[in-house]
């Protein structure tokens, strides 16, 4: 039986149309919210949006109003919200063994960390679990530094890794960097953004990108690093996608000097960028280390680092993380990467990506300030530009472009270091039609900012 989640048939639920004007629960939550939760804890759009369900790719707020989701929670709801196979296999958990801790062995856990390593490339197939993808990071970093006995790590500009002293200081967007002094041992290198190179988009525009990842390592480490760090796609940068041989010549580069290279799939992964499990394999690189969180679980916290056998060796003295390997999370974990394969999400990705990228082009083709449109699979990206001759970023734009979005009943996402990109990443189960629809209401929302 297919667990694809498609819309509910009445055409009066998925009306775009206002609401009327009632007393807004939102509202309230949003005031109580204020009183009791950092500022950091800061929603989408000038009227926040509260959620109380989902399905599919549809949730509905607290007022009663639905929404079509192209963001599925940051790339996370990879199966679809309230996924009923993944449901049932937690609820089923719990009514079992909800928490031991890592102290204990448990089925679970080893199937996870078997099925993983029967889809991670070449001869990763050892993990450790942890709860989110900044766990992960960490945990990679310090496999790297245990193994190779070096400190400082290669990290790229414009990166996200976290909300850690660490992921944030290998973070390189002022904005999510925690305030104080940098961390030690981390360096950045030029991100491969091609739309943004100095030297254009052709074959020369890799070599001036690894020429300034060989200087960085040159100039602002002692020579020998650790390892290199880098998310496959970069999505909270604004979905930059390398040129095709970057990674390859980047992997040589940092072997060369002893370091390891370390591939984040936190986004990417799991068949978001279509044809393969993960988004380093279009490129033909078998990293040293992977990292993963969001959509592993479809929305239960998982993060896992994967590496090879004698790697993971080197990590001999005692950790432990309480919640990691969570046996609630390893079974949504395993039901998700079920329904994955089940449905060939991989596949999916690629024909529903297509169908995407030929809506957004087409978007690009009748609205001046689409600089570019970018991405691969269900991972895609538009930059907004001032006009396309100077190419300066449009932040304010990308902002009314959101908040149009949501008077469409539309959710999408948005990125870049000027605020300037919208990402869209859907549910992996995202149908045909409901795609069709997300093109139509974004289209819908992009004549709003134009009137």
């Amino acid at each position: 039986m297919s667990n694809v989640q498609t819309a509910p048939q009445t055409s009066s639920t998925h009306s775009a149309a206002a609401a009327p004007e009632t007393e807004s629960r939102t509202r309230a939550l949003t005031a109580a919210q204020s009183d009791y939760l950092y500022p950091w804890v800061r929603p989408y759009y000038g009227e926040p949006l509260a959620l109380s369900r989902g399905e599919g790719v549809w949730l509905t707020d607290v007022d009663g109003d639905e929404y079509l989701d192209l963001f599925a929670g940051i790339l996370t709801t990879s199966v679809g919200h309230c996924n009923p196979a993944v449901v049932e296999a937690a609820r089923a958990q719990m009514e079992r063994l909800g928490h031991t801790s890592a102290l204990y062995v448990t089925e679970g856990q080893i199937e996870a960390a078997r099925s993983l390593a029967e889809i991670t490339p070449g001869a990763l197939r050892t993990s450790c679990f942890t709860n989110s993808g900044t766990e992960a990071v960490e945990s990679a970093v310090a496999t790297a530094r245990l193994y190779t006995g070096r400190h400082e790590i290669v990290a790229l500009r414009l990166s996200y890794s976290g909300r850690s002293t660490l992921t944030s200081h290998m973070t390189a967007q002022g904005a999510w960097r925690l305030p104080g002094g940098g961390v030690d041992g981390v360096v950045h290198a030029r991100s491969p953004y091609l739309y943004r190179s100095p030297v254009g988009a052709g074959p020369e525009a890799t070599d001036f990108f690894i020429d300034d990842l060989v200087e960085v390592i040159e100039t602002t480490t002692g020579g020998k690093p650790a390892a290199f760090f880098a998310e496959t796609i970069q999505g909270v940068a604004g979905v930059i996608v390398p040129p095709p041989d970057y990674f390859r010549r980047a992997a040589e580069v940092i072997r060369s000097y002893g370091g390891l290279f370390i591939i984040d799939e936190v986004q990417a992964g799991f068949g978001r960028t279509g044809d393969r499990w993960f988004g380093i394999e279009h490129w033909g690189v078998e990293p040293d280390i992977m990292v993963m969180a969001k959509g592993i679980a479809n929305g239960f916290p998982v993060g896992a680092t994967v590496t090879r056998p004698e790697i993971a060796e080197a990590w001999q003295g005692p950790s432990i993380s309480t919640y990691g390997g969570n046996s609630v999370s390893m079974a949504a974990m395993g039901a998700t990467l079920g329904v994955m394969t089940s449905e060939n999400v991989r596949a999916r990705a690629a024909e529903r990506g297509a169908q995407l990228r030929a809506g957004l082009e087409e978007l690009k083709s009748t609205h001046d300030w689409i600089g570019e449109v970018r991405g691969m699979g269900l991972m895609q990206g538009i930059e907004m530009v001032e006009d396309r001759s100077g190419r300066a970023p449009d932040g304010g734009r990308a902002g009314a472009l959101l908040e149009a979005a949501r008077e469409e009943r539309l959710l999408i996402g948005r990125g870049g270091l000027n605020g300037h990109v919208i990402r869209i990443g859907p549910s992996l189960l995202i149908t045909e039609d409901e795609m069709a629809e997300g093109i139509r209401r974004l289209g819908a929302a992009c004549r709003r900012i134009d009137g």
